[in-house]
C-alpha cells in the first residue's frame, strides 16, 4: 500500500513522493517568454517540498495561446529562460517539468482579469482561431477555422518540437494537455467534432489526433522520462465525451508510451452540470487506474493532508496534483507532512520554522 510520502519511480525517475504543482496560467508572460514572476512562483513550490513542479501551459503555436500573455515554447529563443527556472526547480529536489498545450477554439482571450473575452487583433488577439469544426464554444465566442490535414500535420510537428524544447530547457516530464475544451480535448468530443473525415464521427478517428500528437512527442521526448497526458474524463453534458470513452482512450495511449494520466473534467461546453465539491473527479483517476491499467493523478478540490493521504493509500490514484491549493500555501508539503506525522526535506534556510 503505497502513502502520500512513499517515493514514486516513473520510467528513469524517481519521485520523492506523490504530491505535484499543477500546472496553473499566470497570464504573466510577453511574446511567451518565462521571466522573474515564473522563477518565484515555480521555485517557491520546489523550495515548499513538492515533488513534481509544472510550469503553466506552454503553447506549441502563436495562434496556440489563450491570451497573448501565456506562457510558450514555440521557439528556440524560449528555451533559455525557462533553463534558468528549471535549473532551480531541479536544484530544490523537485522534478522540474512542462504542460504543451493548444488552446484551439478557446484561443484570443484577453487575462480572466479582465473579463476573458474575445480580443480584435488590434487588442492583440489574432484570427483565425482553430478548431476540429466551425462551432464557437459559446455565443459571444469567435468561430474557429476548421483545421485541414496539413493543418493538423503542423500542429502535430509543433507538440514534438515544443517536447524538444522543453528537454533542452531542462524538463524532465512533459505532459500533453488533452482537456479543458482546449484544440485536443475539442477534437475527442462529439459536441465540438462534427467532422466526416479521418478525425471526426468515430470514436477511433476523433481519438486519432491526441493519438498521433502522443506518437510524435514520444518519439523526441527521451525514453527515460515520463510523459503525461491530461484529459478531462467527462463532458458534464449529455451526448459529449464520457468516463468509459476515457477508459479506452488511456488503454490507447498507455500501449503508445504515455507512463500517467491526469484525470481532470470538463470545460468543453459552456453550462456544465459539473457537481463541484472536495475530491470530486477523485473517481475518474480511480476506474482508469483500475480498469485501463496505468498510471493516474487525481486532481481537483484536494486541499487536506488526510484526504490526499487517502486518495494514495487507497490506491485510487499515484498521484496528486493541486493548483489553488498551492496558491493559497506554497509549503502545503512541508506542513502537510508534520499533519501526518511523515519525514518532508526541509531547506536549511527554513528549519528554524520547521513545525514542531
Amino acid at each position: 500500500m503505497a502513502h502520500l510520502f512513499d517515493p514514486l519511480r516513473l520510467r528513469g525517475l524517481e519521485l520523492k513522493n506523490r504530491i505535484v504543482v499543477s500546472p496553473m496560467c499566470q497570464y504573466s508572460s510577453t511574446g511567451g517568454f518565462a521571466n522573474d514572476w515564473h522563477f518565484v512562483h515555480l521555485g517557491s513550490r520546489a523550495v515548499g517540498g513538492a515533488a513534481l513542479v509544472f510550469t503553466e501551459a506552454a503553447a506549441v503555436t502563436p495562434d496556440g495561446c489563450i491570451t497573448p500573455a501565456d506562457l510558450g515554447i514555440w521557439k528556440d529563443e524560449h528555451i533559455g529562460p525557462l533553463r534558468r527556472i528549471l535549473s532551480f526547480v531541479a536544484a530544490q529536489g523537485a522534478v522540474p517539468a512542462m504542460q504543451l498545450a493548444h488552446a484551439g477554439r478557446k484561443a484570443s482571450r484577453n487575462e480572466p482579469w479582465k473579463g476573458g473575452l474575445a480580443i480584435s487583433e488590434s487588442e492583440g488577439g489574432w484570427q483565425p482561431i482553430h478548431g476540429p469544426s466551425p462551432i464557437a464554444f459559446d455565443e459571444g465566442w469567435q468561430v474557429p477555422h476548421a483545421l485541414d490535414k496539413e493543418e493538423i500535420d503542423r500542429i502535430i510537428h509543433a507538440f514534438a518540437d515544443a517536447a524538444r524544447r522543453a528537454s533542452e530547457a531542462g524538463a524532465r516530464v512533459v505532459e500533453i494537455h488533452a482537456a479543458h475544451g482546449y484544440l485536443l480535448h475539442s477534437f475527442l468530443s462529439p459536441l465540438s467534432n462534427r467532422r466526416t473525415d479521418e478525425y471526426g464521427g468515430s470514436f477511433e478517428n476523433r481519438t486519432r489526433l491526441v493519438r498521433d500528437a502522443v506518437s510524435a512527442v514520444r518519439r523526441i521526448w527521451p525514453e527515460e522520462n515520463p510523459l503525461f497526458l491530461r484529459i478531462s474524463a467527462r463532458d458534464w453534458t449529455d451526448g459529449g465525451w464520457t468516463a468509459d470513452d476515457s477508459v479506452e482512450l488511456a488503454r490507447m495511449v498507455a500501449s503508445l508510451g504515455v507512463d500517467v494520466v491526469d484525470c481532470s473534467s470538463g470545460g468543453n461546453m459552456p453550462r456544465e452540470r459539473i457537481p463541484l465539491g472536495p475530491g470530486y473527479q477523485v473517481e475518474f483517476a480511480e476506474r482508469v487506474k483500475r480498469e485501463a491499467g496505468v498510471h493516474t493523478a487525481a486532481v481537483g478540490m484536494i486541499t487536506e493532508p488526510e484526504q490526499a493521504e487517502q486518495i494514495v493509500s487507497a490506491g485510487q490514484a499515484d498521484l496528486i496534483l493541486m493548483a489553488r491549493e498551492f496558491l493559497r500555501h506554497p509549503y502545503w508539503p512541508l506542513s502537510a507532512a508534520h499533519v501526518l506525522k511523515q519525514d518532508a526535506e526541509c531547506p536549511v534556510q527554513y528549519a528554524r520554522a520547521k513545525p514542531k
